[in-house]
C-alpha cells in the first residue's frame, strides 16, 4: 500500500508541477487553446495517442468486448492503430494544419462556420460538441473509479472527484501545453505499463500458449455468438471470435470515429512543421498498436477470470468489473503501476475533454452570440471558469451512470462523429460540400442517436453509432449535389492555402533540373 501511495503522489505531483510550469506559455488565447501553433513532432503524437485512449478503452471496452469476443478483440485494436491513428493522419493532419491556419480557425465549430461561411453551423456544433461530451466524460471517471476502488478501497465518489480537481487545477493553470506535456509523460507511462500487466498476467496462466489453450477449452457462449456459430467450440480463441459482423462494428466506431471528435481533430491544429507530420504519423502509430492493441489483447482473455464478483444478482455480467477482477491477483507494486497506468490514460483523455469543451464554448457560443465584444482577458478568465463548469457537470453524471462505459462512450461517439466527421473531412478536400450539407449532418448524427436512445431500434448504442458515422459519409455528398454551391470567389480562396509553393531540399524531392 505504501508504494501505491507513493507513486499516486509522485504522479499528481508531476502533473501538478507541468501544469504551473506552463502557466507562462498561456498568456493569450492562441497559446491557451492551441500551444501558439508549436507543438513539437513527439509531443504532438502522443498528445493524440493519449487523448484517444482512457480508462473507457483499459476498463469498460476491453472488458466488455474482451468477454464477448476472446482474442479476436485484439483486431478492435489494430483497427485503432491504422484506421484511426495512421488513416487519420495520413488523410487529415497536413490538410488540416494548413487550412485551419488559413480560416484561423481554434476550435471545429469555428472551422465549420468559416469554412461553410455560417455563423449559424458555428454555434450549432459548439452546442453540440458541448452537450455529447459530456457523457464521454463521465465514462472515463467511471472506469477509473472501479480499479481506485479495486486497488485502494477507496469510494466511487471520492476517487471521481479527487482525479476531477487534480484535472482541472493543471488545465486552467497551463492550458494545452500543460496538457500536451502531460500526455508526453502519460504516454510513456502507458506504453511501459500495458507491456508488464499483459506479461504479469499470462504468466499467472502459464504463459501465453496455455493460456490460449485454456481459451480455446471455453464452450460458446449463446449470448454472445452469432446464430450461425453456435455449434463451434474454440470461439474464443479464433481469428474472427464468435461473432465477426458485431466485433466489426466496433471497430468502426472506435477507429473511424476519431476522424470526427473535436478533441482528436484538435491536434492537429497544432502541429509545427512537416516534420510533426512525419514523426506523429509514425508515433502516435506505433503507440496506438501497443496500448489500444494490448489493452484489447489482455481484455481477450477475461473468461479465465470469471469470478462471482464480476456477475450481478439478476446472473448477468458486469463488464465494468472484469479488468478489475484480472487484475487483482497481481502483486501489489504491480497493481500501483496499473492505477498509475490508466489514472495517465483517463487525465489525459479528461484534460483534452475539458479544453476542447470550454473553448468550443467559449469561442463558437458566447463570443458570437452574447458577449461580441470580449477582450482577449476575458475570453481566457472565461474558458478557464468553463474548464470546471464542464468538470462539474461530468461528475454529476459520472456519480449515477445510465449504462455501461462503453455504450455511454458509444453515445458521445456516435452523435459527434456521426454530425461533425463528414462534413469536416469532405470540406478538407471538396470545393462541392455545401452549406446544407453541413446541417444535414448536424441532424443526422444528433438526431439518429437521440431517436435510438428512445426508440432503441438498434439494441447496441455501438453499432448504432457505427450506422451513424457511415450514414453521414453517405448524406453529405448527396446533399451536396442536390443543393447550393458557396461563392466561388469565397470557395477558391480558401483552397488556395494548398496551392502555395514552398522551397524543399533534394532529398525531399526528386524532380529533375530544368
Amino acid at each position: 500500500m505504501a508504494a501505491k501511495i507513493i507513486m499516486l503522489v509522485v504522479f499528481f505531483a508531476v502533473m501538478l508541477g507541468v501544469g504551473f510550469y506552463s502557466r507562462s506559455k498561456a498568456k493569450n488565447v492562441n497559446d491557451y487553446v492551441l500551444g501558439g501553433r508549436s507543438v513539437g513532432p513527439w509531443i504532438t503524437a502522443f498528445a493524440f495517442g493519449t487523448s484517444y485512449f482512457s480508462s473507457v478503452v483499459f476498463v469498460g471496452y476491453a472488458g466488455q468486448f474482451g468477454w464477448k469476443y476472446g482474442i479476436s478483440s485484439t483486431w478492435i485494436g489494430l483497427g485503432n492503430a491504422f484506421i484511426g491513428s495512421l488513416l487519420a493522419w495520413l488523410i487529415l493532419g497536413r490538410r488540416t494544419r494548413v487550412m485551419t491556419q488559413k480560416l484561423e480557425a481554434r476550435t471545429m465549430p469555428e472551422y465549420f462556420g468559416k469554412r461553410y461561411d455560417s455563423t449559424a453551423l458555428r454555434i450549432a456544433g459548439a452546442v453540440i460538441a458541448f452537450i455529447f461530451l459530456i457523457p464521454y466524460t463521465a465514462s472515463i471517471y467511471n472506469g477509473l473509479s472501479r480499479l481506485f476502488g479495486m486497488a485502494f478501497s477507496i469510494q466511487y465518489e471520492v476517487c471521481i472527484i479527487v482525479m476531477a480537481l487534480l484535472t482541472a487545477v493543471y488545465v486552467i493553470v497551463g492550458g494545452y501545453m500543460a496538457t500536451a506535456l502531460n500526455d508526453f509523460i502519460q504516454g510513456i507511462i502507458m506504453l511501459i505499463g500495458i507491456s508488464a500487466v499483459i506479461f504479469a498476467v499470462l504468466v499467472q496462466h502459464g504463459g501465453f500458449l496455455n493460456a490460449l489453450k485454456e481459451l480455446s477449452n471455453i464452450p460458446a457462449d449463446p449470448s454472445v455468438t452469432a446464430e450461425a456459430l453456435k455449434d463451434s467450440s474454440g470461439l474464443f480463441a479464433s481469428f474472427f471470435g464468435p461473432d465477426p459482423v458485431n466485433l466489426f462494428g466496433v471497430v468502426v466506431l472506435t477507429s473511424l470515429g476519431t476522424w470526427g471528435l473535436p478533441q482528436m481533430v484538435h491536434k492537429f491544429y497544432t502541429i509545427k512543421d512537416e516534420k510533426a507530420v512525419k514523426t506523429g504519423t509514425i508515433v502516435s502509430t506505433f503507440f496506438a498498436i501497443v496500448v489500444a492493441g494490448g489493452c484489447y489483447f489482455l481484455g481477450g482473455f477475461g473468461r479465465l477470470f470469471a469470478y462471482a464478483d464480476i456477475y450481478k444478482s439478476d446472473g448477468s455480467v458486469a463488464y465494468d468489473s472484469i479488468v478489475p477482477a484480472m487484475l487483482e491477483t497481481l502483486p501489489d507494486l504491480l497493481i500501483g503501476i496499473v492505477v498509475v497506468l490508466v489514472l495517465s490514460a483517463s487525465m489525459s483523455t479528461l484534460s483534452s475533454l475539458v479544453i476542447t469543451s470550454s473553448s468550443t464554448i467559449t469561442l463558437d457560443l458566447l463570443k458570437e452570440t452574447f458577449m461580441k465584444k470580449m477582450t482577449e482577458k476575458q475570453q481566457l478568465i472565461i474558458m478557464r471558469v468553463l474548464v470546471a463548469v464542464f468538470v462539474v457537470l461530468s461528475v454529476v453524471m459520472a456519480l449515477k451512470p445510465p449504462m455501461f462505459i462503453a455504450q455511454l462512450m458509444g453515445v458521445s461517439w456516435g452523435a459527434l462523429a456521426g454530425a461533425f466527421l463528414a462534413p469536416f473531412m469532405y470540406g478538407l478536400y471538396s470545393k462541392a460540400i455545401t452549406k446544407a450539407s453541413v446541417w444535414a449532418s448536424y441532424i443526422w448524427g444528433v438526431g439518429f442517436t437521440v431517436a435510438n436512445m428512445v426508440c432503441k431500434f438498434i439494441p447496441s448504442p455501438i453499432n448504432a453509432g457505427a450506422i451513424t458515422m457511415v450514414g453521414g459519409l453517405i448524406i453529405v455528398p448527396i446533399v451536396s449535389a442536390l443543393t447550393p454551391k458557396l461563392n466561388n470567389v469565397f470557395i477558391n480562396d480558401i483552397f488556395s492555402c494548398y496551392e502555395k509553393t514552398v522551397v524543399v531540399h533534394r532529398k525531399h524531392s526528386l524532380e529533375d533540373d530544368e
